[in-house]
Formats: structure tokens, C-alpha cells, sequence
């Protein structure tokens, strides 16, 4: 793979020029004698306009010459074509008299550092000549050489204004320019080695801040491509963006092409071209696949070159400095497309919102995040929701009870209809009622009664200790990926602990979070680090020791006979499938409901919100497990 050496997207980092006082004053001083042994020469006043320009103060600057406009708007194309650096200007040769000969002026563009912008001792590092190419990483800053002279107009001593103040080699209506270069061929694939995303060129179908009038001509013609688009939403978008123009859509070639020129001849639009990294599959969705682009921007910038150029019209850039982009790998993601279009089609079947996460629980590896049209109008819950997870938290109470000895693998339960502790009554789903019975059945049959018993004996940290061996209630930090997996209180002995210990009261989870739980479990109960892209793990805020070994064999039997003979049978044909049930209950509405878990190596959360039982969950879950198959070997990077 060879780095791209054109530029279909320039990205100008932006600095601002502060801290610049010192270098101001330093600017002042040079030459003010030279100024008091030749007279009033205007050398003061380029000195002023040196210190302006410095401070950032364009408008400034520009009026202090003989043609405030045209000086206004050389000096912002060029300040703005370097990315607004942090600016500094001399006078090498001293003033002399400007007013005579132009003297030479002499601007250092500091550029940034590349990977090393900001870090203590900068100021130590030598700047590099114009023609230096530097390291990759190192500081980035380029050096012109200008000519200015002063003029008297009207009894006040003005800049002579010329493009060549700030290069010689500037004419007009050319202006300075830096760039990022980076490897643009570098493709985003899924686990398998198929191409996921990758940078294509894209035309920006675009919209001028006065031209609502032309929204539903835009929307009928992009309606193709977009069907999501309407003249409301663009009216809407306008609305918003005020008085900027406002980016409609972003179109591939195939879906411009054969209604550019009808766009083009609509009022107020324009069609500017760029480049972007896209989804090969435009019908692929998911909240997995929006922060990959950042992810794979911050890989080529960490081998990114650069450049900073003169451009003159119609004549070829003259190269002022710059560093060759270095070549990137591909990156390799661990969803796998065939997996991720199952739980799609698994979550779009539902008619409320639904959500669905997949883990390999061998490497933490994600391998689809799904959710449907209605979960996505709440944003990214699917990642980030903050729900009751129900009786499925029933897997954190018993391994916290298993943990702690508070009872037995096979210990004989109560599993009355309705049961009071600690000052709360709790009732099993429909007041069903077994008896007295091992704790196993209890699990399967998910008795609420039960788990409050048994919460009753632990300690105030056990089930938030033990949900962290999990990893729920653990921060991950994940490239390419926001996520929350939830919350686990300490509860004292009383009403609160009870809630807490079937999944209600204070504890919150995300279906991302009650996967990672249900992975590290299938993980021989040691805490996955979830994983978006391959070698770049998650970093968590906590290093819990994992659960005994004999402790995650006893759930796992538990989920398996919850599968079985329990409340999720009608996931039964899954081959080798344990999990567990859970009904939420949320305010006054119907209760959300859920199914979690694992077999072979792939652990799963499903969530509908509002379906008033777990029933509608587990067929989901089933119905993506039994599509989805067992994820793929990774391909090599």
C-alpha cells in the first residue's frame, strides 16, 4: 500500500495565537534605535504592524497599510490556508529606512508539533529551515522571508502593501496553504478481511443559508440515495445552521452523477467536492460503526506527514517544508458484517425499541451492535442506555451469594408467591409460587422471592464487588467507541438491597454493559477488556480478581437449565445455550425486557424496551444466535 500523495481532504489544525506578548515585545524593540538615528522613516508604524499581525488581529494589521481590503483579505487566505498558527515576524537586517528601500521581514509559522504538540521543553527544540523535512512526529514550523516598505499618506506613515511582505515569492492572489498527509488508502475492514469502510471521494450536496426555497426540489432530487431527507428536515437543518450554508448529504459518485447537473442548476446550491471515509454497505447501521472514522483519523495522523506550500495561481506550489506521510495498515475491526446484518434484522423485527449486543468472550472482541429506528430516536442506547436490568442482574446476587457462602450450589430455597424482607414485600411474576426448592430451580425459574432471601444474608458490597468482577459498573475507555456499562450501588440491609438484588431500585445497565457481564462470565469469569478494533483493547478504570472458578461453573449450569426447562425454553434449539431472563419494571408503563446469554464463543444481551415480559427478548436473541453462527477466525492485520 503507498501512501496517497494528493490530498483529497485537507485538514488545517487550528492554534491560537496567544501567548504571543513576549514575542511582540521582542518585535518592538528591534530596530527602535535604528528609528531614533534615522528620523520619522514609518519604521515605528511597521513595527505596529508586525506586533498586530502577530496577535492575530488580521483586520487590525490591515488597516495600518495602503490597502486595508486587499490587505485583509491576502493576510486571512494565508493565515487561515497555515491553519491560524502561532505567528512570530522580524526585521533581521533592522529597519533601516523603509521608507526608502523595503526592508527584509522574516515570519516563523509555527505549525504544531505533530504527535508531540504541546509537550514540555517545545521551546528547546530547534526550528527547522524551510527546507527541512523534520521527523513525523516532531515540531512542525516553517520559516518565509518578506519584503515591506512604508509610505507617507496624508500625513500618517502607512505599510506599503504587496503579497511579498509575507514571502517574496508571492504574487497576488496567492496565499500560503498547510496540509496534513496521510495514508487515505488505508481501508477499515470487518474481522473476516471485508472491506467495512474505506475513503471515497464524496460530493457534498450543499445549501446557501437563503435558499430554503429550494428545499424540496433538493429532497425530491437526492430522495434516491436519501430517503430520510425531506424539504422539512433541510428547512430544518437551514434553520439551525443559521447564517452558514447548511451540507444536505453527502453523495458517492454512483449517486451524484446522474443528477448533478439538475442539483447544480437549483438555486443556492452547490457541490463541493471532498472526501470521506463510508460504509461500503450504505444499508449498514449500527452506533459500533460511528466512531470508527476518529479511530482510523488518529491512526494516520500518529504517521501522518505534512506540507506547507506557496500556492500561486496558475503555477505549480512552491514547497516551503513539509514530512512524508508514512504508510498505514489496514485497520481490522472484530464486527463481523454477516453478524452485524443478523442482529440488525433480529432488532427490526421488533415493533418497540429493541437492541442487541454481541461479544466474543476468548478476546473481548465486539461483534454487532444493533438497535432499530425506535431505539435509535433515544440515541445510542444500545451502548450508553441507562435501563433496570430486571431479574437478569440475578446472575450478579447468586454469584455474590455462591462467592460469599451465604449459600450453597445446591441449597434447598423458599419460592413463596410474595415474600417481605427487610420491610419490603416482594411478589414473583404472576404470584407463582414452588415452594421450597434447590437453588438452581429458584435461578431458572427466575423466583424473585428467593433472590431476596438470599440478598438479605450479604454483605453491603458483595453484589457491587462481584458485579465489577463482571464488568458491569466498570468505566471502559474503547478506541473508536463511547460506552456505559452500568451502575451498582452499595446497599445496606433493608428495602434497598432487595430491589437491588432482582435488578430494580438503584442498579442501571446497558445492554453493552449486561453483554460485558455475560462474556467475562463465558471468559471463566474474568473481566473482558471489550475491544473494537484489533489491538487496540479497552482500558479500565478497575482490575477486579475474577470469580472463583467453582462459582462461574455453578452459574453456567444455572443459565443452562434456565434455557432447558426455566423461562427462556423457547431459546432452547440454540445449541449449547445458557442464559437468563429478566422483566424490568419501569414506572407506571410496561415493563422492558431482556435475555442474556452465551454459547460457544459468543455472549449476547438482548433488550425490548416496553414489552411487558422477557418472552419477545429471548425469541429475538434466539433468532440472532441461530443466523449469526459462531463469529470467524480474525484476519490477520
Amino acid at each position: 500500500m503507498t501512501p496517497s500523495t494528493a490530498r483529497p481532504h485537507t485538514r488545517h489544525r487550528t492554534r491560537p495565537a496567544a501567548g504571543l506578548a513576549a514575542a511582540a515585545l521582542a518585535v518592538v524593540m528591534v530596530g527602535s534605535g535604528c528609528a531614533a538615528l534615522t528620523g520619522d522613516t514609518g519604521a515605528d508604524e511597521l513595527q505596529e504592524f508586525l506586533s498586530v499581525l502577530e496577535r492575530g488581529d488580521l483586520a487590525g494589521a490591515a488597516a495600518l497599510t495602503t490597502d486595508p481590503a486587499a490587505a485583509e483579505e491576502a493576510l486571512t487566505a494565508s493565515v487561515a490556508g497555515m491553519g491560524y498558527p502561532a505567528l512570530s515576524a522580524d526585521t533581521p537586517d533592522g529597519d533601516r529606512r523603509p521608507d526608502r528601500d523595503p526592508v527584509a521581514v522574516e515570519f516563523t509559522w509555527d505549525l504544531g508539533g505533530g504527535a508531540d504538540d504541546g509537550a514540555e521543553g517545545d521551546d528547546d527544540e530547534a526550528t527547522p529551515s524551510p527546507t527541512d523535512t523534520g521527523s513525523e512526529a516532531g515540531p512542525r514550523s516553517v520559516t518565509t522571508s518578506g519584503q515591506a516598505g512604508t509610505v507617507k499618506v496624508d500625513d500618517q506613515w502607512k505599510v506599503q502593501w504587496e503579497p511579498t511582505i509575507l514571502d517574496s515569492r508571492l504574487v497576488a492572489g496567492g496565499y500560503l496553504e498547510y496540509a496534513e498527509l496521510m495514508d487515505y488508502d488505508t481501508d477499515v475492514l470487518d474481522r473476516t478481511g471485508a472491506p467495512l469502510m474505506q475513503w471515497t471521494p464524496v460530493t457534498a450536496v450543499t445549501l446557501a443559508p437563503d435558499a430554503a426555497a429550494s428545499a424540496d426540489a433538493v429532497a425530491q432530487l437526492v430522495s434516491s440515495a436519501a430517503p430520510t431527507i425531506t424539504g422539512q428536515s433541510i428547512r430544518d437543518g437551514l434553520a439551525e445552521a443559521g447564517d452558514q450554508p447548511y451540507q444536505v448529504v453527502g453523495l458517492r459518485p454512483s449517486d451524484i452523477d446522474p443528477i448533478r447537473e439538475q442539483l447544480a442548476a437549483v438555486p443556492g446550491v452547490t457541490l463541493p467536492e471532498r472526501g470521506d471515509l463510508i460504509r461500503t454497505d450504505r444499508e449498514l447501521s449500527s452506533p459500533a460503526l460511528n466512531g470508527l472514522p476518529n479511530a482510523w483519523l488518529e491512526a494516520l495522523q500518529a504517521s501522518g506527514g505534512w506540507s506547507a506550500d506557496i500556492i500561486n495561481p496558475d503555477a505549480e506550489p512552491i514547497e516551503l517544508g513539509g514530512a512524508p506521510a508514512g504508510e498505514v495498515d489496514d485497520l481490522t475491526s472484530t464486527l463481523q458484517i454477516s453478524m452485524q446484518q443478523a442482529a440488525q434484522s433480529a432488532v427490526d423485527g421488533s415493533g418497540q425499541a429493541a437492541s442487541i449486543v454481541a461479544i466474543q468472550p476468548s478476546t473481548g472482541g465486539i461483534l454487532a451492535v444493533a438497535q432499530n429506528s425506535a431505539a435509535d430516536q433515544q440515541g445510542p442506547v444500545s451502548l450508553e442506555g441507562r435501563f433496570p436490568p430486571g431479574s437478569t442482574f440475578k446472575v450478579v446476587t447468586t454469584g455474590a451469594a455462591l462467592e460469599s457462602g451465604v449459600v450453597g450450589p445446591e441449597e434447598i430455597v423458599p419460592c413463596p408467591a410474595q415474600i417481605t424482607v427487610s420491610g419490603r414485600t416482594i411478589p414473583n411474576d404472576d404470584d407463582f409460587a414452588l415452594g421450597d426448592v434447590p437453588l438452581e430451580t429458584a435461578f431458572a425459574r427466575s423466583c424473585n422471592t428467593s433472590q431476596a432471601v438470599i440478598s438479605d444474608r450479604l454483605e453491603p458490597e458483595a453484589m457491587k464487588n462481584t458485579a465489577a468482577q463482571l464488568g458491569l459498573g466498570v468505566g471502559f475507555t474503547v478506541p473508536g467507541l463511547n460506552t456505559y456499562t452500568g451502575s451498582v450501588p452499595v446497599t445496606e440491609r433493608g428495602p434497598g438491597r432487595v430491589e437491588a438484588a432482582i435488578g430494580q431500585g438503584e442498579v442501571l445497565a446497558s445492554p453493552f454493559g449486561m453483554a460485558v457481564m455475560t462474556a467475562s462470565l463465558a471468559n471463566n469469569g474474568r473481566m473482558i477488556l471489550p475491544e473494537l478494533i484489533s489491538g487496540m483493547p479497552a482500558v479500565a478504570n478497575d482490575s477486579p480478581e475474577p470469580l472463583p472458578q467453582n462459582v462461574v461453573d455453578t452459574l453456567r449450569r444455572y443459565m443452562v437449565q434456565t434455557v432447558q426447562t426455566g423461562t427462556a425454553t423457547a431459546a432452547n434449539s440454540v445449541p449449547g445455550l445458557g442464559g437468563k431472563t429478566g422483566t424490568a419494571e419501569v414506572g407506571n408503563g410496561p415493563s422492558h425486557g431482556w435475555f442474556v446469554g452465551s454459547t460457544g464463543d459468543i455472549a449476547v444481551a438482548a433488550l425490548i424496551e416496553g414489552a411487558d415480559s422477557s418472552g419477545p427478548a429471548v425469541s429475538m436473541a434466539a433468532n440472532f444466535l441461530t443466523s449469526a453462527g459462531q463469529p470467524a477466525p480474525l484476519a490477520a492485520g
